[in-house]
């Protein structure tokens, strides 16, 4: 610009201008003057614009890096079932630890399993204050039994995605006990015979920190060690949890260190074994614990069947037998003084004890006098071979490559086959055949044969798809004759009653089965604290989870769900739930007499006590009172015989209720009392004893109440109708609606 302007001014230097020449030069110096401030005025612009994009950038800089910092400052750690052991058909916690060091939110876990059509996505909120940990259980059910994964995803209040975590899951044969240990040392199991890394047994360790408080996460374990010493750090919520899987069926072995781990913090576990602590002493016999690990006696006081062991040809073979190691006898064995108040002495004396064993409600306590984290026992060669048997670990794995067993199948079918909507019919195969042959011949020879008559072949092209047409529209109106209906709801809560000293432990089973008329989502509450939910566990041998387009939400209390059901379908569920309360029946038994309290407001039908391998029919109980009987004019008959005339009508119904043709009756168990008695102890009937038997049935941890009949305790058992003992579990209307409880109560044999 400046250039232009000189070469303009260049022919009038040296010389006066005409008035003319001065208004041309005028105009051009006012052109030049401007081209230079457009110059100006452009080269500010240009600053100003890179200005604003380093602005830009610095702010786009600041934001990114203030959301990395922010998804920085969450840790979000998963700990998947009991130290990565997960169980088969049962559920078991999984434990987040949530550190916050960023902004404040609420979050949201979601849990996912990785395996297709494994079970519904379960979630819980949390709120995440800056600089705070949380920790927190969510109760998952494992329907997969070959390398199951979980995975999990913390979601802010928008929905983004603040941090991902996958489960570490150990590959663990379902074959295998489920054991886990609170100490210092983590014990030994003896290498079984299968080369298989899924076939080794161990134990997992579960720290103090992240012990479930949620009892219906131990369920999942088959036995579990606790040391005096680490007992000591467990929190309340963790020992009414631990209390109450022990009287819900669980194993619960604890050992004895030092007498002062039994007052104070751990005063619980002194009033939980049968007997009291006097100091601490030196085993005599040491070698009693040899002698027991080789003997045939199990850790329930019941023998070893050995005689199904490969071993020797036409006999078996005793694999726990094993070489005396002298080191007990070498080092003194630090025993406590015990003197026993009740249960059994498994390994010992009356006078030194050893073991001890009682009955805790439906489960099992044993009491270890002496500390296995000490010498000589935690050198003890042996060792392995008894913590094999406390954990009943199955002798066959130690002796053959591969068992010839299976864990059968579930029992979800038995009571689906009792509840499930009567308003669907299935068609018989004999009826389909005939709906088949019928079309064949429509669409063939007939279709033929009359167009021939009438001399009109072309006529095919029309009447072909007619035949087609009026197939379909027959077909479809006969599904909605068969299985067209009103929406369905039927509940049946099957409650375990444990009494102790302050009231009651309520394990409750609520069975629920729905009947969908058309494509909809159904909501369900349960407000029980601890309550969860599932769909039905199906398969043969346990393979999968029936309802899988859902979302259970676990709340502080009980839960929420969202279930989708397909049109005209019935499905099943089951909202597993435990509480504490008053005994609403209270049953005393004596060697002459029984004593049965009725505090209900309805009577009690079909009530028997079970005690000694015998049911007594009690009959009817009315609302609030109180029956007494004499033993010996109640009118008895045979349990085993009871349970095995109903296994083989349990397994009928299981394999036609999978079925999509079969006759209308054969899916179904009408006959609900004694089908639930039967269902109570499917031990007794005998068929877990063939192991080639596949249409065998495997009962949830502390379902079967066969361990509890015994010389020391009797199961009392009578239904309550139109009775619910939690609210209701859908909040959605129902035309229909039925609902039913069974109480189980364990009553203890006074002497």
């Amino acid at each position: 610009m400046i250039r232009v302007a000189a070469d303009v001014m260049s022919p009038y230097k040296g010389r006066k201008l005409s008035p003319m020449e001065a208004a041309h030069f005028h105009r051009t110096e006012g052109l030049s003057t401007s081209f230079q401030r457009d110059s100006a005025d452009r080269q500010t612009f240009i600053s100003d614009c890179q200005a604003s994009a380093y602005g830009s950038l610095a702010a786009l800089i600041f934001v990114v890096c203030s959301i990395v910092s922010g998804h920085a400052a969450v840790r979000f750690d998963m700990f998947t079932g009991y130290d990565g052991l997960v169980p088969q058909g049962a559920w078991f916690p999984i434990t987040f630890e949530v550190q916050n060091d960023g902004e404040p939110f609420v979050g949201t876990v979601e849990v996912t399993a990785n395996q297709h059509n494994s079970g519904q996505e379960r979630l819980m909120k949390v709120e995440l204050p800056s600089g705070t940990t949380k920790r927190f259980t969510i109760p998952v059910f494992s329907t997969i039994s070959w390398n199951p994964s979980w995975s999990a995803r913390l979601l802010d209040e928008r929905r983004r995605v603040r941090a991902e975590a996958e489960g570490n899951v150990r590959r663990f044969n379902p074959l295998l006990p489920v054991a886990a240990v609170v100490s210092r040392h983590l014990p030994l199991l003896p290498v079984t015979k299968a080369k298989q890394d899924n076939m080794r047994p161990v134990f997992g360790r579960i720290q103090p920190a992240v012990f479930p408080d949620n009892p219906l996460t131990l369920e999942g374990l088959d036995a579990l060690y606790l040391s005096s010493e680490r007992a000591l750090e467990l929190k309340p919520s963790q020992v009414s949890a631990l209390l109450a899987w022990l009287s819900g069926g669980g194993h619960l072995i604890v050992s004895i260190e030092q007498p002062n781990h039994l007052v104070g913090p751990g005063a619980w576990l002194g009033q939980l074994i049968p007997g009291r602590v006097n100091g601490l002493t030196t085993a005599n016999t040491p070698d009693a614990l040899h002698q027991w690990v080789i003997g045939r006696q199990r850790r329930d006081g019941a023998n070893y069947d050995f005689s199904s062991t490969p071993g020797n040809p036409g006999q078996g073979v005793n694999p726990f037998v094993q070489p005396e190691d002298p080191s007990l006898k070498e080092t003194p064995l630090q025993v406590a003084r015990f003197e026993k108040s009740g249960g059994t002495v498994l390994i010992g004396s009356d006078q030194e004890p050893l073991v001890v064993t009682a009955r805790h409600g439906l489960g099992q306590l044993t009491t270890l006098t002496f500390a296995p984290e000490l010498e000589p026992f935690r050198s003890w060669k042996n060792a392995p071979y008894f913590w094999a048997k406390m954990v009943d670990l199955t002798p066959e794995l130690l002796v053959v490559d591969w068992p010839n067993r299976h864990t059968g199948r579930p029992l979800d079918s038995v009571f689906g086959a009792m509840i499930d909507s009567r308003q669907i019919r299935k068609l018989p195969v004999g009826w389909l055949l005939v709906l088949l042959v019928a079309y064949l011949l429509v669409i063939g020879p007939l279709d033929q044969y009359w167009l021939k008559k009438l001399n009109r072949q072309m006529l095919t092209w029309l009447t072909f798809p007619l035949y087609v047409a009026f197939f379909s529209l027959l077909i479809y109106f006969i599904g909605y004759k068969l299985r067209a209906g009103e929406t369905e709801w039927t509940e049946l809560h099957i409650v375990d009653v444990a009494p102790h000293r302050d009231g009651a432990h309520f394990r409750g089973r609520t069975y629920g089965s729905i009947y969908s008329p058309i494509n909809d989502r159904y909501r369900f509450v349960n407000e029980v604290a601890y309550s969860t939910l599932r769909g039905e566990f199906t398969g043969n041998y346990g393979s999968q989870e029936s309802s899988r387009a859902g979302r259970v939400e676990q709340q502080a209390q009980g839960f929420t769900a969202d279930i989708s059901v397909p049109v005209w379908t019935s499905q099943l569920f089951l909202s597993d739930w435990w509480q504490e309360g008053p005994a609403p029946v209270t049953v005393a038994v004596s060697s002459t007499e029984i004593r049965v309290d009725n505090q209900l407001d309805r009577p009690l039908t079909a009530a028997r006590l079970v005690i000694l391998g015998q049911i007594l029919d009690l009959d009817l109980i009315p609302a609030g009172e109180t029956r007494t009987y004499r033993r010996r004019d109640v009118p008895s008959s045979s349990l085993d015989n009871f349970v095995r005339n109903r296994v083989s009508t349990f397994e009928a119904a299981a394999s036609a209720r999978q079925q999509v043709f079969s006759g209308n009756e054969l899916g179904r168990v009408d006959d609900w009392t004694n089908a639930v008695l039967a269902a109570s102890f499917l031990e007794r009937s005998g068929r877990s004893e063939n192991r080639n038997n596949y249409e065998a049935f495997s009962t949830a941890r502390g379902f079967d109440l066969t361990s509890c009949v015994s010389a020391e305790q009797a199961v009392f058992i009578a239904w309550a109708s139109d009775y619910s003992p939690i609210k209701p579990l859908n909040r959605f209307s129902a035309r229909r609606s039925q609902r039913s409880t069974v109480f189980r109560v364990i009553a203890q044999i006074e002497r």
